[in-house]
C-alpha cells in the first residue's frame, strides 16, 4: 500500500513503513561513491592523475584536518571518517542539482540522518572500548560521580545533535530550491543560490565528520 509521508513516497510492508525515494537516493549515493572510488583505485599510479589525483587531494586534505585530532590512532578511524565524508557529501549533493529535480537528498530524511548519527556514536563506542577496554566508561562519572546522569544525557545529545543539524540544513536547501523550481519560467532559475546549497552540503558533511572525529578523539584520550 502506499502512503505518503510529508514530500515522501512510502510503503507498508509486513508492518514497516520504507521511504521509497530515501532508499532510491541512498543506493543512488552509494553507487556513485563505489565508482568514484573504483574508479580512483583501478589503475593506481605513484604520478596519479585524473580522478586518483582528484581523490587523493581531497582524502589528504581531509587527513590533514583530522589525523591530529586522533594522533596514533589515526589509522584505525581513517576508513570510518573517510566513508562518513563522502557518502555525506554525495548524499547532500545529490537533492541540490539541477538536473536532478526528481531526485531527493538521502540526508534530507530525518531516517537517515539519525542513523548515521547512530552509526557515529555507536562507532565511537565501540572504538572506545577497543582501545581501553572497560575502563572506556569512567569519562561516565568524571570529574566527579555525581555527573553520572548529566554525562549519560551528554552522550544521548551527541547523536540528537548531529541528526537533526544536517536534516534541518539538508531540508530547508531542498524545500527553498523546490519553491524556487515553481516560480514562472520567464524567472531566471538562482544560480547563485543554487552554488551557496552546493557550499553548504560541503560543510555539512565536513562538520558532521569533524564532530565525529572530536567524539573519537575524547573517547580515545588517555588518561593522566
Amino acid at each position: 500500500m502506499e502512503l505518503h509521508a510529508g514530500h515522501h513516497q512510502a510503503v507498508q510492508w509486513m508492518g514497516l513503513t520504507f521511504n521509497v525515494d530515501t532508499l532510491i537516493a541512498t543506493w543512488i549515493t552509494m553507487a556513485i561513491v563505489i565508482i568514484i572510488m573504483v574508479l580512483a583505485t583501478r589503475s593506481r599510479s605513484l604520478v596519479p592523475s585524473g580522478i586518483q589525483n582528484m581523490v587523493e587531494a581531497l582524502l589528504q586534505a581531509l587527513e590533514n584536518q583530522f589525523s591530529p585530532t586522533v594522533g596514533k590512532h589515526w589509522p584505525m578511524v581513517s576508513s570510518l571518517l573517510f566513508t562518513f565524508f563522502l557518502f555525506i557529501f554525495v548524499g547532500n549533493e545529490l537533492g541540490l542539482m539541477p538536473v536532478l529535480k526528481s531526485v531527493t537528498s538521502p540526508t534530507a530524511d530525518i531516517n537517515t540522518t539519525v542513523a548515521l548519527a547512530l552509526c557515529s556514536s555507536i562507532s565511537v563506542w565501540i572504538i572506545g572500548i577497543k582501545v581501553k577496554g572497560l575502563s572506556y566508561f569512567k569519562h561516565f562519572v568524571q570529574p566527579y560521580k555525581a555527573m553520572f546522569i548529566l554525562n549519560i544525557f551528554e552522550e544521548l545529545a551527541k547523536p540528537l545533535t548531529l541528526s537533526f543539524r544536517l536534516f534541518g540544513n539538508i531540508i530547508a536547501g531542498e524545500i527553498l530550491l523546490e519553491l524556487l523550481y515553481k516560480l514562472p519560467w520567464f524567472v531566471p532559475l538562482p544560480w547563485v543560490w543554487i552554488l551557496f546549497s552546493l557550499f553548504i552540503g560541503i560543510i555539512q558533511a565536513f562538520i558532521f565528520t569533524v564532530l565525529t572525529t572530536s567524539y573519537l578523539s575524547m573517547a580515545l584520550t588517555e588518561e593522566h
